[in-house]
């Protein structure tokens, strides 16, 4: 069980650094090619991404064996935050002009990490 948990916490931490450097790339050259709006787009997309996955790791681990309860005000949020997201991403993407494109690239940061730290298992997995 012990193995588990430093399987998945390596893991989780390789995601994580993934991510940011993915953030940090995509800072660099999105405003190369879109721009200021680019600019903003993808970091507001990506930081977004970023949150999101931190609390999705934060629900799932709050939903596990031996976990205390989770907070109802918590539970709430969790079935609204579809909805939160997608007004903040209008009023941002149609009030301030931010390129929705680079928006749209931020926000699949995190997918982007999930799918490299599953390349990486599938490359050394077995070493």
């Amino acid at each position: 069980m012990e193995n588990e948990n430093l399987f998945f916490e390596r893991a989780l931490g390789r995601i994580n650094a993934i991510m940011i450097a993915l953030m940090a790339a995509g800072c660099v050259v999105a405003p190369l090619a879109a721009g200021w709006p680019g600019l903003a787009g993808f970091f507001l997309g990506s930081a977004v991404s970023y949150f999101y996955f931190r609390w999705v790791r934060e629900m799932a681990a709050a939903l596990a064996p031996g976990a205390p309860p989770p907070r109802k005000r918590l539970l709430v949020f969790l079935l609204l935050r579809y909805a939160i997201f997608g007004a903040a991403g209008y009023v941002i993407v149609k009030y301030f002009g931010i390129s929705m494109l680079a928006a749209l690239a931020g926000v699949s940061v995190a997918v982007a990490a999930i799918l490299a730290e599953i390349l990486y298992e599938l490359i050394y997995g077995g070493t």
